[in-house]
């Protein structure tokens, strides 16, 4: 079932980067520090409250996602592709995929170094 990801799917998360990313997207979930699809993305972006953003790169067609790179860029927030939909949707806790999700600021978060180091790794890939 791996068919090339398509191209614009740029930066793609490998799968050790990937297994981490779902994993603190499940934990932001549980601390309701998460918003699911790509127009919840968009208004967390515009609203200055999203730490990063995470996008299926199986999403069909991609299109429908990519106005979330350009704006993440002029909001300086990094972003980062996962190969699976539907992982992503069973780390953000629901039965259905997802095309793409926002983690979003918390202070006292629990959450807030995970945060951090992943941010660093999501940045590594974009440069």
């Amino acid at each position: 079932m791996s068919e090339a990801v398509n191209p614009k799917a740029y930066p793609l998360a490998d799968a050790q980067l990937t297994v981490t990313i779902l994993d603190i997207v499940q934990q932001a979930a549980n601390y309701k520090q998460l918003r699911k699809g790509a127009n919840e993305a968009t208004k967390t972006l515009n609203r200055g409250i999203s730490e990063f953003v995470v996008m299926a790169a199986d999403t069909e067609p991609l299109e429908i996602l990519l106005h979330l790179p350009l704006l993440a860029e002029d909001k300086n927030v990094p972003y980062v592709f996962v190969p699976s939909k539907a992982a992503l949707g069973r780390a953000c806790g629901v039965s259905r995929p997802v095309i793409s999700c926002s983690v979003t600021t918390n202070e006292g978060s629990q959450l807030k170094s995970q945060i951090q180091q992943l941010k660093l790794a999501i940045e590594k890939l974009l440069i």
